[in-house]
């Protein structure tokens, strides 16, 4: 028997990470038959796509009915997995739930994340991973903690509106009424990124433009996070806006570590932690992983250079499936000891390629293991 570990990200736009993992499954066993056994693993950086990895897993997937990132109620789901729930803010307060039009991270409000926060809590969880890529907001995690419980006061003592130009109004923080099961469950945040929340590498420098801000709304913004950040360290006795990852989601990790005590760790190797993958490579002769786009980014927190890490200090080798690869990925994942190959097999328009991207990433399968079985005879 030949155990392949099958651990792929989605190929967004085309492929759930689940369905990836099946493609690359049956190449593998329609070129070695019952020889072949894949062991899939699908997998997630801590952003889009992150819940449904966890259900294709074995997970339960729980749908609730939150605010959106403009108030307007969306169904949301989180994944309940043993006492651990994992919230996805994509799928609450998240950017592809507007349209272009629509996008505005100065009234944009991370409530509805907070409401899964809760809703978790209310599931019985003694654990919560917060996955905070994707967001739309850019409120320091401000509506979080208002559907938590906290009240964002101004001068007169009226709670501040939701959105993140809100903020410079704010007086006073109350947290007499914040939930109390906050305090004896543990949080761990997936994120991939070491902003601070404020400054030229802060969150609304760094991404508010791309939610729909203007130069002018970027310097708002930024004031009116320093100013939370003000009150924040005024309330809490303790200034977080400098720890790395702080600026992350809009903010939103400065919420969850400053209010809730949150560990922010690397989405990739939280989510490998969570689903198994070091034990499920111990005995593995080969790692195949994927997404559909490897390129600058990759190396930056993605998936397949996550995984490509984790198998190397197993000892696994492992090959990396891409629909589009850039030409500086090859170089760039052999340091993770990953060999790169592109899934498709000839010209093809883009919008073809992803149509049939379940059936190029099987042929591709179906090429490695021929491949290795010629490789062998030689």
């Amino acid at each position: 028997m030949r155990r392949i570990v099958v651990a792929p990200d989605k190929f967004k736009g085309s492929l759930t990470a689940r369905a990836a993992a099946q493609a690359i499954a049956r190449g593998l066993v329609s070129a070695w038959g019952a020889e072949a056994d894949p062991v899939l693993v699908p997998m997630a950086d801590g952003g889009e796509g992150t819940v449904d990895a966890f259900v294709d897993g074995g997970a339960v997937r729980v749908v609730h009915r939150v605010a959106g990132p403009l108030g307007a109620p969306v169904d949301a789901s989180l994944a309940l997995q043993g006492d651990t729930a994992v919230v996805e803010m994509a799928l609450a307060s998240g950017l592809g739930l507007l349209a272009p039009g629509e996008r505005n991270p100065l009234v944009t409000s991370t409530r509805g994340t907070g409401e899964l926060i809760r809703a978790a809590l209310d599931a019985g969880a003694g654990r919560v991973v917060v996955a905070i890529g994707g967001s739309a907001t850019n409120d320091g995690g401000a509506g979080m903690l208002q559907a938590l419980g906290a009240r964002m006061l101004d001068a007169a003592g009226r709670e501040l509106p939701p959105g993140g130009a809100a903020l410079r109004a704010l007086a006073r923080i109350d947290l007499a009424a914040l939930d109390e099961r906050l305090h004896s469950v543990r949080i761990d945040v997936a994120a991939d990124v070491d902003n601070p929340l404020c400054g030229e590498r802060g969150a609304s420098a760094g991404y508010a433009e791309q939610k729909g801000a203007s130069a002018d709304d970027v310097r708002q913004l930024d004031a009116a996070l320093a100013h939370f950040a003000d009150v924040a360290a005024e309330t809490l006795g303790r200034d977080r806006r400098d720890t790395p990852g702080a600026g992350a989601a809009g903010g939103l990790g400065f919420g969850l570590l400053a209010f809730l005590g949150a560990t922010l760790r690397p989405g990739v190797e939280l989510v490998a932690e969570l689903r198994g993958l070091g034990a499920a490579l111990h005995g593995a002769a080969l790692c195949v992983t994927g997404e559909g786009s490897i390129d600058a980014q990759t190396a930056r927190g993605k998936t397949v250079a996550g995984v490509a890490r984790i198998a190397r200090t197993s000892g696994v080798p492992v090959v990396a499936f891409g629909g589009r690869v850039a030409r500086e990925a090859d170089e760039m994942l052999a340091a993770e000891g990953a060999l790169v190959l592109p899934i498709v097999d000839g010209p093809m328009r883009e919008d073809a390629a992803m149509r049939d991207a379940a059936v190029l990433l099987e042929a591709a399968a179906r090429r490695l293991a021929q491949t290795l079985d010629i490789g062998a005879r030689v």
